[in-house]
Parts: C-alpha cells; sequence; structure tokens
C-alpha cells in the first residue's frame, strides 16, 4: 500500500532513501558545521549485499565505504573518529544479519559506556516471513519477531527495527537527534530487515535537505552556581576530578584558568588524561585506583570536589573510598543528570566550559583567593613521586627486561606535537594515567570505560583519518594484540599510517597480577605451552612468538628493541617510514610501576581452604573500613 500526500516525493528503495539522507545531516556547534556522518564501514552478506550496498553504489557519493577484517573492530573503528572529532562527527556501520550482527555487539557496548556517538545498521531477518525460518536468524520458540538484533536493545541509547520502508521518516530523525546530544549519545542502532531494505516508497523530497543538528552548550543555572559558590568559600582543601567532558567541551583553558585563579590541585580521570594541557604546577596526575600517589593525598584529604565531565565509575572513586575527609562535599558538572547527581552531589547539569566560566566570574565576584600553604602542598607531593619514580621505574637493571612504566616514558620524550597515543585494557591504561605527558600539544586516546580488548588498532585507524597531521602510536601489549591484528591490513588498505609499540610481556599480565593479588595461584593467563607431564598451561614453557615477523607478513615494517637506545632508534625510524610500523619491546612480566594505595572492591572467595588464597582475601577486605557512602 502507498500513502500519498500534498508533498512532492520521489520513489526509492529503504536502502537508497537510507544514503542520501545520511550525506545531508550536517552538525553544528559555536558556528562551525561539518557532516554529521562522513562515511560507512562494513561487511557485505546476503543481509545487506542486494538492499543496503545497492544504494551506496548508486547514491552514495558522499559516503565513502570502509571495509574492515571484523565488525567488532568497525564499531571500535568509528568510535576513535567520534573521539577524535569531539563527538561532532562519526561513521555509520553496516552488517549481515546473524553473527556479522552480534560481532557489532562489544563494540556497541564500548561506545554507549564511553558516550561515543556510533550509528549501527545490522540487518534482520525478512519482515514478509514469506521464507519461513532463515539463514542465520534466530529460531526463537515463543516469539517470532525476536532477533539476534534484539541483543542491540541493552547496549544502545536509541533502538528500533523498521518493518515498512516508511518507519523511518521517524527513526532516522531520531537517531540524529540522540548521536548529536551530549547527555544521550551513544551506539544508536537501526536494524534493517533484509526484503525491507529493497522495498520501495514515496519519499517526501523535503527528508533529503541539508539539515544542521546544532550541538548546543547548556547553561548553568544561576542559582547552582550560587550554591557551588558558597561551597567553594567555605573549602579549606577542594580538589578537581577532570573527566572526558572537558575535552568534549572543549574546556581546557578554562579548566586551566578556574583551578589557578583560586588554587585547586586538579586530577584527570582515564578519559580525561589531558584535560590539563600546559603541564600546569596543580595538575597531580591520574585519579584513582590507578592513578598516582600525588592524586591520592589531594583527594582522600579532599572537603569539595569539583566532578567535572566524569562518571565517576569504580576506579576513579576506588569503590567509594578515595574521599576521607568527614566533611567532603561534591559538585557534579556535567551535561548528563544520571552522572551530575552521582555521590550526592550539588548538580549543575551543563556544558563544562560554559560551567567553568561562569564559576571563575563568581568565584573572582565573590572574592575567592588561592590559600597559599594549600597551594605549596602540590610541589612537594609531586616530587615525592618523581623521586620514587626515578628510583623505582626509569630505571633497567642489568640483566632485566625494560618495564612498561620506563618505556611510557620514552614515548613522552619522542612523541612530537600533534602526535596522538591509543590504548586500552590492561596495565597500561595505569601506567599512561600515571605518566603520559599530555603537554606540548600530544594527545591521549585511552579506552577505559569498557576496558575493551581489541579496541585499540581499528580506533587508532579512526583517530588517523580525522588527524592527519602527525604520528598515531598505539601501546598494547600481546594479548591484546592477539584480538584484533588484522585490523592491520585495513589500516594498509586505507593508507592510514599508524605504529604499533608492543608490550611483550607472555600473556594477559594485567589479569595475572589480579589472579596473584587475590587467589595467590596462577591459571590460565600467561602464553605457555601445555605441561606434558602435569597437562597444566602453567606449568609449561612460554610460547616464543615471533611478533616481527608476524608484522612484516601483513605488510608493516618492524623492529624488535630491548633496551632504551634501542626503543629510540625504532621510535625515530618508524618516524620516517610512509607506512605503517609496529615496534616489539620485551617487557619485565612482573614489574609494575607503584600504586596509588587507593582502596578497590574486589570480592574474593568468602569460604576457602587454601591458606594462601584465605590471608590475601582477609588482607584485602581489611581495607573495606575505608567503603564510605556519600548522599
Amino acid at each position: 500500500m502507498n500513502y500519498y500526500t500534498a508533498q512532492d516525493t520521489v520513489r526509492l528503495t529503504l536502502g537508497q532513501a537510507l544514503v542520501k539522507f545520511l550525506q545531508t545531516q550536517y552538525s553544528e556547534r559555536d558556528g562551525t558545521e561539518r557532516r554529521l556522518v562522513q562515511g560507512m564501514w562494513g561487511i557485505l552478506g546476503h543481509g545487506n549485499v542486494s538492499g543496503l550496498s545497492q544504494a551506496l553504489v548508486e547514491y552514495g557519493q558522499d559516503l565513502p565505504f570502509y571495509q574492515p577484517c571484523n565488525e567488532q573492530s568497525m564499531v571500535h573503528a568509528s568510535s576513535g573518529f567520534a573521539r577524535a572529532n569531539l563527538r561532532l562527527a562519526t561513521m555509520a556501520c553496516t552488517s549481515s544479519i546473524g553473527p556479522g550482527a552480534t560481532n557489532m555487539l562489544t563494540g556497541a557496548a564500548t561506545a554507549t559506556v564511553n558516550r561515543l556517538p556510533v550509528l549501527l545498521l545490522p540487518s534482520d531477518y525478512y519482515a514478509t516471513r514469506f521464507q519461513g525460518q532463515v539463514l542465520q536468524g534466530l529460531d526463537h520458540p515463543t516469539s517470532m519477531d525476536t532477533s539476534v538484533t534484539d541483543c542491540f536493545r541493552v547496549v544502545s541509547k536509541f533502538f528500533d527495527r523498521i518493518t515498512r520502508p516508511e518507519q523511518v521518516l521517524f527513526s532516522l530523525p531520531e537517531a540524529m537527534r540522540v548521536l548529536t546530544d551530549p547527555a544521550e549519545t551513544g551506539a544508536v542502532t537501526i536494524a534493517l530487515p533484509q526484503d525491507i531494505q529493497g522495498y520501495a516508497f514515496d519519499y517526501p523530497v523535503n527528508l533529503f535537505e541539508k539539515h544542521v543538528w546544532r550541538i548546543e552548550r547548556r547553561q548553568p543555572d544561576a542559582q547552582r552556581i550560587e550554591e557551588a559558590i558558597a561551597l567553594l568559600k567555605k573549602a579549606k582543601r577542594p580538589f578537581i576530578i577532570a573527566g572526558g567532558g572537558v575535552h568534549y567541551s572543549e574546556a581546557w583553558e578554562e579548566l586551566a584558568t578556574f583551578a589557578e585563579k583560586f588554587g585547586i590541585p586538579v586530577a584527570e580521570t582515564h578519559a580525561g588524561k589531558g584535560a590539563i594541557r600546559n603541564n600546569s604546577d596543580l595538575l597531580v596526575g591520574g585519579v584513582g585506583v590507578t592513578g598516582t600517589p600525588t592524586a591520592a593525598h589531594f583527594s582522600t584529604q579532599a572537603d569539595l570536589v569539583f566532578c567535572l565531565g566524569t562518571r565517576l565509575h569504580d576506579f576513579v572513586t576506588g569503590s567509594n573510598s578515595a574521599f576521607q575527609n568527614p566533611l567532603v562535599k561534591f559538585i557534579g558538572i556535567n551535561v548528563c543528570s544520571h552522572d551530575a547527581f552521582k555521590l550526592g552531589s550539588l548538580p549543575i547539569m551543563a556544558d563544562a566550559r560554559e560551567a567553568l566560566r561562569v564559576l571563575t566570574q563568581a568565584g573572582e565576584a565573590a572574592g575567592i583567593q588561592p590559600d597559599s600553604e594549600y597551594v605549596q602542598e602540590v610541589p612537594i607531593q609531586k616530587q615525592k613521586w618523581h623521586d620514587l619514580l626515578d628510583k623505582e621505574v626509569i630505571v633497567q637493571h642489568p640483566g632485566e627486561a625494560i618495564n612498561q612504566g620506563h618505556l611510557v616514558t620514552i614515548l613522552n620524550d619522542m612523541m612530537e606535537p600533534g602526535d596522538s597515543l591509543v590504548a586500552a585494557a590492561g596495565t597500561i591504561p595505569a601506567d599512561l594515567t600515571k605518566l603520559f605527558d599530555s603537554s606540548n600539544g600530544r594527545t591521549l586516546y585511552l579506552e577505559f570505560g569498557n576496558s575493551c580488548m581489541g579496541f585499540d588498532i581499528p580506533a587508532a585507524i579512526g583517530v588517523k583519518m580525522v588527524r592527519k597531521e602527525g604520528e598515531v602510536f598505539i601501546l598494547m601489549g600481546d594479548g591484546n594484540y592477539q584480538l584484533h591484528p588484522m585490523e592491520l591490513v585495513t589500516a594498509i588498505q586505507e593508507r592510514t599510517k599508524i605504529t604499533v609499540v608492543l608490550v611483550n610481556n607472555g600473556g594477559y599480565q594485567s589479569i595475572h597480577g589480579h589472579q596473584k593479588a587475590l587467589v595467590g595461584h596462577s591459571l590460565g593467563n600467561e602464553f605457555k605451552i601445555r605441561d606434558p607431564e602435569t597437562n597444566l598451561l602453567d606449568d609449561g614453557e612460554f610460547i616464543d612468538v615471533d611478533y616481527v615477523k608476524n608484522a612484516e607478513s601483513i605488510g608493516l615494517k618492524a623492529w624488535q628493541a630491548t633496551n632504551e637506545d634501542e626503543i629510540r632508534q625504532a621510535l625515530i625510524a618508524a618516524r620516517a617510514e610512509e607506512g605503517s610500523c609496529m615496534i616489539v619491546v620485551p617487557t619485565e612480566k612482573y614489574r609494575y610501576t607503584p600504586d596509588a594505595d587507593i582502596w578497590w572492591e574486589v570480592i574474593g572467595a568468602e569460604v576457602t581452604e587454601d591458606p594462601k588464597t584465605k590471608e590475601l582475601v582477609e588482607a584485602r577486605e581489611a581495607g573495606r573500613v575505608s567503603q564510605r557512602f556519600y548522599f
């Protein structure tokens, strides 16, 4: 059945209408427009090859198509692209039905957890059902309209399944609204049954006119600002936690000004790393469980904490143990009310840049001045941390491999203005949060909201598509590398030069350290050959993987570097190459960067006959006395 209106219409298939629509959508902030969806990633199967791919061929001249090696990877690449664009632009991802669709689920969860806009277009069953049970369809015993794409409902900020071609008249604008809403953004999923992709409808012509989605800067409420200034006037030990929202609102200068005007130490979350760009004397490093002892000193004693653009997960709050001052109060500055109210905060629902500007003006008007004694604590505590690093990290003892923290400090020295570093999962996010230097125009893209292994390489491709000038480095472990190494093929295909710095420590040493700390024994976290006598993996010899040859087989230029001088020389050589590179660095397996001594809740075995496990669990539980609740 066709519906007719007085409007001018054009007859198109659903797939054609979708492609034409995406090419006319723009975002705008502060007067600058850009294409909202700047390309489409996809792996074609029978679910989308005759529908959406036909539309791309005929109508997708301004929607370039990118081919990954895995559907999860293309979502990560879109997330990296969106993050490098400060969430002002993104890409779409199309998959076939069944496993092609479900492969995108981890990427969808990672995007939504990290509040990154991505548009997912998984194919689906036949809406007509004439075909009976179809290949790769879910044969649900009690619900005939259930599909594997229903899994996306849990990990998407918006979900719809299109069962008639005209339904996109309502679904597509809503999808764009969510993608461009800083408070709601994340994975947006529109499931497309494979038959409906090819069915036609008389679409209104104005659906395909240019549409600009303004990303507004929400202004703070005046009463909330007054209340915040009253708290700041009383505070003796104020403290700032800077999250990813600082970057997305481009509030770098405003944060530095606010901190310096009122003498407030600033710590950064994983997503907020680099929020202070001028290496201010008030920057105390990463906050929380994987942060610095310097930040821990100030967080535990703070009587007022500004939570700026952060969702306050347990690594930041130390499972609600990182703030020990009995009088502590919180001010939550966030575009998302769900985050602004956390920890019983005084909520300021506003763009971070705008809130900081107004707070600075109000604080000056109120005559608030820095406490010189408090400010002087910062360099003293920072020097203690630097002395500890000189003693325990920035050193390679005879007979030892280089340690991972030392490797990070070398990257700090060798990265140039305009360079970027991408990382995710394992011990690397902890070391980067403690040690990476984001000053001098260097940018860190650190995914730790979902701690998603396999994110790094495809996300770096997305970052490089945006940051065409400067080098894009990846710092990742050998365990992480195993998940999506073939996306290096995609990097070659798209001529997006990336350089992988691969930490070779023989397995999943992050979770292995966790296991030894809570269980006291090793089980299945290192890359070893099963021992034929005991039939146990952990009794065997380490597998000797030649990662240099592995990289060379894909087409990369590769080096193995075993000490500081070799690492520096390899980084220089990689910068001179036109194509992607890999530097393999064997590291000490069980050397870790010093802790912040912030407690973190991990439940051990409540009942055990193993004396080693029992001792470790009791020691962990002893820290529970520091856990607090804030209302």
